[in-house]
């Protein structure tokens, strides 16, 4: 079996509602397709969701680079060989995670559908059943996300990640609202994405907040300030989440000889796919670190495809893929029974891609092919 064809489809997925994060503002989510034919006539398809802030890609430079560079390199190749794609990918471009991802996963869901069976039986096979989905808070008013975590509640959630990291007071007012709006029992999970800086201003926070019942805290310090985490986990008694300090198998490393985290939030946008996923939680199940699948508000394509890996792996514990349920319109048809995920057995992602809603979607489409 060889790749004989690549689809490239610039989208920009509707959001039902803004999304607000410490760093930005999304009003949709620029995303990009990857359609893989092979030479038998079995299509995959793949995602990419770049950012600037986290993987230091762009929704365009991704693209370009897809166009010229990895995806004619993929022309030719058995999708099946995932380590040497990976290592033709790896030669041509130093990092670029999310492009990488796009074509991986696609390649992934050409091979489940080759052999009929679900990607995570290529992973090991299934482990778990089904997991609990977390709602996403994005910034906002103390009292606005108290009262969309009381209607979330009302339709089942029993747990919610706060974005956060603006400034200590503000919100560690919003944790206090949210917290007083849904009582005890909730689980409430916070986000900083970097915004509380450095160890010092963290610390303060975690001071304010220690009655508030924090399930565990993600990534307070910049990304690179491995430091600042491990002064802040050995002086907390809220455990502590590494997310955007954590890409590859380097870092992954140091967060494990340094202790700088108890949680490590596993991306495939961040670290090239679905096969170096699967290195970092080995290394992670190795040093006894929790482990989680985090998003990058992907579609049903991506989606998918991070769930696949956390249903392989029992060091996964919880998993965070809700960009399917923010659109008001989505490519695929990713099934969730709210506030539950439960994974289908089909071949490949099991995610029915729909065309019509593809081309609607698209900026820009490029094919590649070989010379």
């Amino acid at each position: 079996m060889k790749i004989t064809q690549i689809d490239l489809y610039a989208i920009r997925l509707p959001l039902i509602s803004p999304f607000i994060v410490s760093y930005h503002t999304y009003d949709d989510m620029p995303s990009i397709i990857v359609k893989i034919t092979t030479d038998e006539g079995i299509v995959g398809y793949g995602e990419a969701v770049a950012d600037d802030h986290v993987t230091g890609e762009s929704w365009e430079s991704t693209f370009a680079l897809l166009q010229h560079s990895l995806a004619p390199a993929l022309i030719g190749h058995n999708p099946m060989h995932f380590e040497t794609l990976h290592d033709k990918m790896d030669a041509i471009v130093y990092q670029a995670p999310a492009a990488k991802a796009a074509l991986d996963i696609a390649c992934y869901d050409v091979v489940g559908k080759k052999l009929g069976v679900p990607v995570y039986d290529l992973l090991g096979g299934r482990f778990h059943e089904r997991f609990p989905i977390t709602h996403v808070l994005s910034i906002g008013e103390p009292e606005a996300m108290a009262q969309e975590a009381r209607e979330r509640m009302e339709q089942g959630y029993s747990s919610f990640k706060m974005k956060v990291g603006r400034d200590v007071t503000s919100d560690v007012a919003r944790i206090r609202a949210v917290r007083n709006e849904v009582g005890p029992d909730i689980a409430i999970r916070v986000d900083v994405n970097q915004g509380w800086v450095n160890a010092s201003s963290t610390l303060q926070a975690i001071e304010q907040m220690k009655d508030l019942g924090i399930d565990w805290l993600e990534q307070p310090v910049k990304a690179d300030d491995l430091d600042g985490m491990v002064e802040i986990k050995s002086k907390s008694a809220i455990p502590l989440m590494i997310d955007e300090g954590l890409k590859y198998k380097r870092e992954m490393l140091q967060v494990i000889k340094l202790g700088a985290a108890h949680k490590a939030n596993i991306k495939l946008m961040k670290c090239g796919g679905i096969y170096p996923a699967m290195k970092l939680a080995h290394m992670a199940e190795m040093a006894g670190i929790d482990c989680q699948i985090g998003s990058m508000v992907e579609s049903s394509v991506g989606s998918a495809a991070g769930f696949h890996v956390a249903f392989a792996k029992k060091i996964f514990s919880s998993v965070e893929l809700t960009g399917p349920l923010k659109f008001s319109k989505d490519i695929g048809n990713l099934h969730y029974d709210v506030p539950f995920i439960a994974l289908n057995d089909q071949a490949g992602l099991g995610v029915d891609v729909d065309e019509s809603v593809l081309e609607e979607l698209t900026v820009r489409h490029q094919t590649v092919i070989a010379p």
